[in-house]
């Protein structure tokens, strides 16, 4: 089994997350210190935004602009010419924060929510994954679904994939023409991991951040693991770009904590060349 090392890109960030490869370079949100970011291959970074409220997952509509995730809010924002505008209120339907997101080729986006107060110590409960369809119009599009976290759409359009983290397992969602669920399964389970971010390789291999079991994996329909990758830090999200899609870019930090987070501003980009290139999305 292939192991691979990471190098540190970028360094002193809060709590680096949602990274997503678009137009050449890796965007991503500092959710802590309430920004948005943009870094190409070189390491130079941007600072494109800043936030009221926690930024969580990106996804970019086909007219260009970017939607970003007001987690605490639960409220997708729109952000187009330096400005942010209300995209879709989502609070009637997100038990609790708003997390990650993935939207199609169309402009249709998922967004999934905590479910129960993480930090306040709540048990794991059930929530929903809300489809966003292209008129902005908001609908629960799966329910029974434990801590919806990183989400990814197969290129041909007919496949959600999601990170259900707390449930240890990465759900498959079928689709029809419409965005709408046709079927559901279980891609993998994962044993004791807990999948946060995922991308998705040429080979319809996934990568796997796992915070809880400090590992970064590549895994395999079923839930083979076929390639383990060993980060500075904790991994918490991962994406595969660079200009041939073969660099792993991986989110790291040493604590979730929003204090400690900032106090300590050791969360990082990191990186690492791999052998299989990305799925050839942008």
């Amino acid at each position: 089994m292939i192991t691979y090392r990471t190098a540190t890109l970028v360094r002193g960030l809060a709590f680096p997350e949602g990274p997503r490869w678009h137009g050449g370079r890796l965007w991503f949100t500092d959710q802590h210190a309430r920004t948005v970011n943009a870094v190409d291959e070189a390491g130079r970074l941007q600072r494109v935004a800043e936030t009221e409220d926690l930024p969580g997952g990106l996804a970019w509509l086909p007219d260009g602009s970017m939607l970003v995730v007001f987690m605490t809010q639960r409220r997708l924002m729109r952000f187009d010419r330096g400005e942010f505008g209300e995209y879709v209120d989502l609070s009637r339907l997100a038990a609790f924060h708003c997390n990650d997101m993935v939207a199609d080729a169309r402009g249709r986006v998922y967004a999934g929510n905590f479910g129960y107060d993480l930090h306040g110590g709540d048990p794991p409960r059930e929530t929903e994954i809300i489809l966003v369809d292209t008129d902005a119009g908001a609908e629960v599009f799966a329910g029974q679904v434990i801590f919806p976290n990183g989400s990814i759409i197969t290129p041909d359009g007919r496949t959600l994939l999601v990170a259900e983290t707390f449930a240890h397992r990465i759900a498959a969602f079928g689709l029809d023409d419409r965005g709408r669920m046709t079927s559901r399964r279980i891609w993998a389970e994962l044993g004791t991991a807990t999948p946060d971010g995922i991308c998705l390789d040429a080979e319809g291999a996934l990568w796997i951040a796992s915070p809880g079991s400090g590992e970064l994996l590549r895994v395999a329909q079923g839930g083979a693991v076929l390639a383990r990758c060993e980060t500075i830090g904790t991994p918490y999200a991962c994406m595969l770009g660079g200009a041939d899609r073969r660099t792993l870019f991986v989110c790291t930090a040493e604590t979730d904590d929003p204090k400690q987070a900032l106090a300590l501003a050791s969360g990082r980009i990191e990186q690492v060349r791999v052998e299989t290139p990305g799925d050839g999305l942008p």
